[in-house]
């Protein structure tokens, strides 16, 4: 039985995971047979964001007490993950990404990455552990990897300014379809657009079921 970490940014595409992102790669993981655990930087939110409005609501949340709700309760600090005892890690996408995991949502290509998380990552790479990337987690693992000499193929679909910022970040950007998973199998870490490009959940699921596949398959 395969062990993957899932890693959470919150819950809610604007200012957390993206809850489909999140549920489709747990759907797929359990499917296949591997035993998840949870995992976020227990750290406030950058901000928080009434998703019916869509526009920012006056008060304050936290990233692990916000990922508990995708998880059900079930989840960790990221501060007590242990890479050995796992064999992949997954960050879904939405904004949390960008925003909690990392500055890229404010500072762009000059974002810093939560330590945990840049530890997490650059520990799972070393270990020659598989790396999973949705949405756009790939940037956060470009700019974890950046000073690493990695330059690991990633997509965040088609969209030219953003593989724009991969290749700022040392990363090789690969152009992919909502429906596809790019393999780097040198550093063992895939990546699919899922809602960088896809409208329906549909779309994103057959990407994301792919990830999760090639994944276990590393």
């Amino acid at each position: 039985m395969k062990n993957i970490g899932v890693i959470l940014s919150g819950c809610g595409v604007f200012d957390g995971s993206e809850i489909h992102e999140a549920t489709l790669t747990i759907l797929y993981l359990d499917q296949a047979g591997a035993q998840i655990q949870f995992f976020a930087p227990d750290v406030e939110q950058l901000h928080v964001i009434d998703h019916l409005e869509q526009k920012p609501a006056n008060e304050k949340r936290n990233v692990l007490k916000e990922s508990a709700r995708i998880a059900r309760g079930s989840i960790a600090p990221l501060s007590e993950i242990n890479i050995d005892a796992l064999d992949a890690i997954v960050f879904p996408g939405g904004f949390g990404a960008a925003k909690n995991l990392c500055t890229y949502a404010t500072d762009g290509t000059n974002c810093q990455v939560n330590p945990l998380v840049e530890q997490a990552i650059k520990k799972a790479h070393e270990k020659e552990k598989a790396i999973g990337a949705i949405c756009i987690a790939p940037v956060l693992v470009a700019r974890a990897l950046k000073d690493t000499g990695a330059n690991p193929k990633l997509t965040v679909g088609t969209d030219e300014a953003t593989m724009g910022h991969l290749k700022e970040l040392n990363a090789d950007p690969v152009p992919a379809l909502v429906n596809e998973a790019v393999v780097d199998e040198r550093n063992k870490i895939v990546s699919t657009p899922a809602y960088m490009l896809g409208t329906r959940i549909s779309e994103v699921a057959s990407g994301i079921e792919k990830l999760v596949e090639r994944l276990l398959s590393l």
